[in-house]
């Protein structure tokens, strides 16, 4: 019987020297989604990868297995043990990894409350591993209603309305420092959409700036000419950084950008000149020894944090009822869950009572001589009759089962029975992908799935945690 399983660690676990560590490009995270269900434990998987988080999704059939080998995939590409890995990681389960990533996509779990960048980075994230093949029905329900919950609590709520962000608390910090920035020279590392943000913020402060850009010189010329700027290849890095006053920095490099020995070269130029550097990227663009260097303050994305908590306040009266907006998706998510893991069963039991009529019919055919066909097609309607009124109930019960006493349940029915574990998978197959199919081509873009007239079951009951180190020692 398939599960979710998620392990991901955040800002709110990690320091970014280990986040760093994990962090995958658009391509490895494809990459890392294909080794994953490549694995027999495995079936879908999706990796979410940001500057503040990096969380992989997982639909299996063995949690503790899936656990132990994404979490050794995982510990093997930081370069750490697993149980080093495994202080900075969570791993909720079912609906309790539901309620994460429903979290995630809503902005309730980011450095800036409500944040709106992560939406797409969600969206952008199940769109690269579908490509990939490494998404199914579940997956795919999953993420659909992640994103119409994330919609929900920022139409519904005010928590998003101002337009605090990672880049913009970055600018609060350099005026914090410097003071005004009109007559200061700000160069940004990076083309992409933090380095937008950055820009936009920087403009609304009266900064210019000069974007440095190799790989997206294009888009960099276009941001330069909508906030004023200009645009230089990597390769005048160095004369940039003798004329700066403050430096933002926020490339997709997985390699740092500004070493510490060219830096001092730099430092030895600029005449005692001070010089602000703003690293925002993960993997970290600028050499953290660069701080070290005489003139030269460094400040790191978890250096943000304390400014990002000032500007919290105000967002914080919202959080219950955005969480309230994530429970009431949640319960939703739920019983269309619940409905996925009883089906299989109860297709394969009527499956298997099926077979027994046929085989009972089949053994007796010879007895019935003298019997008109009316009469065996009468036999035939009651024999299926009989079998169909001695499973309506268990139907029934095992449609209403709640997460917590699902899987226990299931499984004596499909020992009591003898039903075989391919008619099992073979029936999960299909009737999750009944049921999910749709939120894979839209017809359920909002994620809204289950049959309104069952009972909502309280999500708290359906939810499985086994964290790899307990919540309350994390946060």
């Amino acid at each position: 019987m398939s599960e979710i399983l998620a392990l991901g660690l955040s800002h709110k676990t990690a320091p970014v020297a280990i986040r760093e560590r994990l962090a995958f490009t658009e391509t490895a995270a494809a990459e890392f989604s294909e080794r994953a269900t490549a694995s027999e434990s495995i079936e879908e998987a999706v990796v979410i990868s940001t500057c503040n988080r990096t969380e992989v999704y997982l639909v299996v059939s063995d949690p503790v297995s899936a656990e132990a080998e994404i979490l050794g995939m995982l510990s093997s590409r930081a370069g750490m043990r697993p149980t080093e890995l495994a202080e900075a990681m969570y791993s909720p389960r079912n609906c309790d990894a539901a309620r994460q990533l429903y979290r995630v996509s809503s902005g309730l779990e980011s450095m800036v409350l409500g944040e709106a960048e992560i939406q797409g980075q969600v969206r952008r994230a199940h769109e690269r591993a579908m490509k990939a093949g490494c998404t199914g029905p579940m997956t795919n329900r999953l993420f659909a209603a992640a994103l119409t919950t994330g919609k929900r609590v920022r139409s519904e709520t005010g928590i998003g309305r101002t337009r605090v962000s990672v880049p913009s608390a970055a600018v609060d910090l350099a005026i914090g420092v410097l003071g005004d920035l009109p007559q200061r020279h700000v160069v940004i590392l990076g083309a992409g959409e933090t380095s937008e943000l950055t820009a936009r913020a920087l403009a609304a402060r009266g900064a210019g700036t000069v974007f440095v850009a190799n790989r997206r010189a294009n888009r960099a010329l276009s941001l330069a000419q909508r906030f004023g700027g200009s645009v230089v290849g990597l390769d005048r890095l160095p004369e940039q950084l003798a004329v700066a006053d403050i430096v933002v920095s926020s490339t997709a490099s997985p390699h740092p950008i500004v070493g510490h020995e060219e830096l001092a070269l730099v430092m030895e130029s600029r005449n005692g000149r001070p010089l602000l550097l703003i690293d925002i990227a993960v993997p970290r663009d600028i050499d953290p020894r660069c701080g070290e260097l005489e003139g030269v303050t460094l400040y790191d994305i978890d250096d943000l944090q304390a400014i990002v908590a000032r500007n919290a306040d105000a967002r914080a009266e919202l959080l219950p009822q955005a969480e309230e907006i994530v429970e009431e998706e949640l319960r939703r998510f739920a019983r269309w869950l619940g409905q996925s893991e009883a089906l299989p069963t109860v297709s394969a039991l009527r499956a298997h009572a099926n077979r027994l009529v046929e085989q009972v019919l089949s053994e007796n055919e010879g007895r019935w001589e003298s019997a008109s066909k009316r009469d065996i097609a009468r036999v035939e309607a009651v024999a299926k009759a009989i079998a169909s009124r001695l499973l309506h109930e268990p139907t029934i019960r095992l449609r209403s089962l709640s997460e917590q006493r699902s899987h226990a349940s299931l499984q004596i029915v499909r020992e009591l029975f003898g039903l075989v574990e391919e008619d099992g998978e073979a029936s999960a197959s299909g009737t999750i992908a009944a049921n999910g199919a749709k939120g894979a081509n839209g017809a359920h873009s909002e994620g809204r799935g289950g049959t309104e007239t069952d009972e909502a079951v309280e999500a708290g009951t359906l939810a499985e945690v086994r964290p790899l180190r307990a919540r309350g020692e994390r946060r």
